[in-house]
């Protein structure tokens, strides 16, 4: 039996317990995780740095570093993830609805555990403690196969919160992490149907593609993010300036972060003052002619720069004739993740809203807000971007499946 077959198995046992588990039960476990993490915080640290400072030395660029990189902050804010999860109230259970024959049968559909998740991910380690605790709450084990450039950070947050786990009514086997480096792992793990009931991509477009295209294991698709934001002709020139700001540099290398900025040709008077904002934070504008015209620091943006998830200080700039056209071009370039209107008209609100067809669409508010957290989901598992059960943020209920209950009293179907 292959390592990859012999830990699916082990966290299969596991989690034909963790099904039966009550909500108390899993919530004990989840507040232990999550004390374990801000008690261990020095060692995860450490571990960390080694990460770091080995992509540092390769090469890694500046935004992937930001992605792999943990600190305090971001360590309390993952306790805290865990935390609002155990909150949450448990799906596992939950009477979706009912119905009850005419000829006396009732029927109950209800939601049950998925099983055995695989989540295939890059970069962040964060994503071991978010996904780990969902599952957890959801009544499923979970496989954790990072990327080899968060191996030592990931190794010591699941050493971490099985430790916690051992104490508590929920199998340490529950959580699996698959460390080796080789490649044949993660096409076994796509192989597995049967031991795995779900694969969950979480990475850039390569990652996923493959994925979708390679696994034989159901797969919930998490996207990338070409975001964009849309500047209308009445919107109001500071909290344009404020919300694109924000969506593209208050964290540029996740995926909710913007890649394209649109602004109304009627409104391209504040044009220059906010591509200046952006450059005074090292952002590069990628604009089209008009916007170069206006503020000549840009730099031509070709046909790929608007279709280009950067994850960098990075952005693409164009100037559109109406309200049509912006969401024309939405349609035509977004990934289908998050995309925002700052307007003062409700009825153009609303008709960017109804027209473009993305997980999320903000008005007034910066893409960045499109996160489990934020939502008051507690941790999320990424963002879904098709169009199946789940779709934005994927939480507690979105990794949940169901099935039917039918109580009869002796019914017979002739």
């Amino acid at each position: 039996m292959s390592s990859v077959r012999e830990l699916a198995a082990k966290v299969r046992e596991a989690a034909t317990r963790l099904t039966l588990l009550t909500t108390e039960e899993k919530n004990d476990a989840l507040m232990k995780i999550a004390d374990a993490l801000e008690d261990n915080r020095g060692m995860i640290l450490a571990r960390n740095r080694e990460d770091v400072e080995r992509e540092r030395a390769g090469g890694m660029s500046e935004s992937l570093l930001d992605r792999l990189s943990l600190n305090e902050k971001r360590i309390s804010a993952m306790a805290e993830g865990v935390r609002q999860v155990a909150a949450l109230p448990d799906p596992v259970g939950e009477i979706i609805d009912e119905t009850t024959r005419p000829n006396g049968l009732r029927i109950r559909r209800v939601r049950v555990p998925v099983g055995v998740i695989g989540m295939i991910f890059e970069a962040r380690p964060n994503v071991s403690v978010d996904s780990a605790s969902l599952a957890i709450k959801a009544g499923s084990g979970i496989i954790l196969r990072g990327s080899r450039s968060a191996a030592v950070s990931n190794r010591a947050l699941v050493d971490v919160m099985k430790e916690a786990l051992g104490g508590t009514a929920v199998p340490p086997d529950s959580i699996g992490l698959s460390a080796s480096a080789s490649h044949e792992d993660v096409e076994e793990m796509m192989r597995l149907r049967g031991m795995i009931d779900l694969i969950i991509p979480r990475g850039g477009a390569g990652l996923i593609r493959n994925v979708c295209e390679n696994s034989r294991v159901p797969v919930l698709e998490t996207g990338v993010g070409n975001c964009h934001v849309y500047i209308h002709a009445d919107a109001d020139p500071d909290m344009a300036e404020r919300i694109a700001v924000n969506a593209k540099c208050s964290r540029p290398s996740v995926c909710n972060a913007a890649e394209t900025l649109l602004f109304h040709r009627d409104r391209t008077d504040i044009l220059p003052r906010i591509c200046r904002a952006l450059g005074d934070r090292g952002v590069t504008i990628h604009g089209c002619p008009v916007t170069r015209s206006l503020f000549p620091e840009a730099v031509e943006a070709t046909e790929e720069d608007f279709f280009r998830e950067y994850l960098s200080l990075d952005i693409a700039v164009k100037v559109v004739d109406s309200l049509e056209d912006a969401i024309a071009h939405v349609r035509k370039y977004s990934s289908g993740h998050t995309e925002a209107i700052v307007a003062k008209d409700p009825a153009a609100a609303e008709k960017f809203m109804r027209e473009i067809d993305s997980a999320c669409v903000n008005h007034n508010a910066s893409t960045r807000f499109t996160d489990g957290f934020e939502f008051g989901f507690g941790a999320e598992i990424g963002i879904s971007t098709q169009k199946l059960h789940a779709r934005g943020p994927v939480g507690l209920r979105e990794l949940t499946s169901y099935k039917y209950l039918v109580t009869g009293d002796g019914q017979v179907r002739e």
